[in-house]
């Protein structure tokens, strides 16, 4: 199996990568495919699929800010089962950010990831087994994953202004005895991660000054 990162939208994988997306994820979640050409510029978005016999069988998409000593996961997708690709990107990933760390000479707190709860959410990842929420939440909870005490919603990828609920916002500490992060982190890491969207609804301002305004959150477990 081949990691393979994509950095432009003329790469012959990324209409691979996409139709990936629109078959895991609902609409809202999925940024319109013309308009990943200027994210893939950007050196800091790791966009990386697993490619299988020439399949593009898996992907996920990654950011470490040195500045904050944090990593986020966008996505990870495990298009098919038995194959051992949840495993595969996860390792791949873990190896590329341990690099990043390194060359920017900091220490990671952990990695944030917006983690589906399928007690809230219908959404069945398009039909695709090991991508099953409920699956996917305890997998993450197995990994070390908690879930940061707030009720979280995000701006929509579709650019539309709305809000999307049904997650929670997820941590990974590097020390698995962390049981808190500082509120202005937590803040300052959406602000920064969702910048590049001009549209936020207004649960998503008045939660982000909430965020910010309490000294700690308690990571929970998932």
């Amino acid at each position: 199996m081949e990691f393979h990162r994509i950095v432009s939208i003329d790469d012959p994988q990324f209409p691979k990568l996409h139709r990936l997306l629109q078959e895991v994820f609902p609409p809202e979640e999925v940024l319109a495919y013309d308009l990943w050409r200027e994210p893939l510029l950007d050196p800091s978005i790791h966009v990386c699929v697993a490619l299988h016999e020439g399949e593009a069988v898996g992907a996920t998409e990654y950011r470490y800010y040195p500045d904050m000593r944090v990593a986020m996961t966008d996505f990870t997708i495990i298009g098919r089962p038995g194959l051992g690709i949840g495993r595969f990107l996860m390792r791949s990933r873990e190896r590329e950010l341990d690099r990043l760390a390194k060359e920017s000479a900091t220490e990671p707190l952990g990695m944030f990831a917006e983690i589906y709860d399928p007690y809230r959410t219908g959404h069945e990842f398009g039909g695709v087994s090991p991508m099953n929420p409920i699956v996917r939440r305890e997998v993450l909870s197995h990994i070390g994953y908690k879930r940061l005490d707030l009720a979280y919603v995000h701006p929509s990828w579709d650019l539309e202004g709305g809000a999307v609920s049904g997650l929670d916002l997820g941590f990974l500490p590097t020390d698995e005895l962390r049981d808190e992060i500082p509120g202005a982190l937590a803040a300052q890491f959406l602000e920064t991660y969702y910048s590049a969207i001009e549209r936020k609804p207004r649960e998503w301002y008045d939660m982000v000054q909430s965020i910010r305004e309490r000294e700690f959150i308690a990571l929970l477990p998932l």
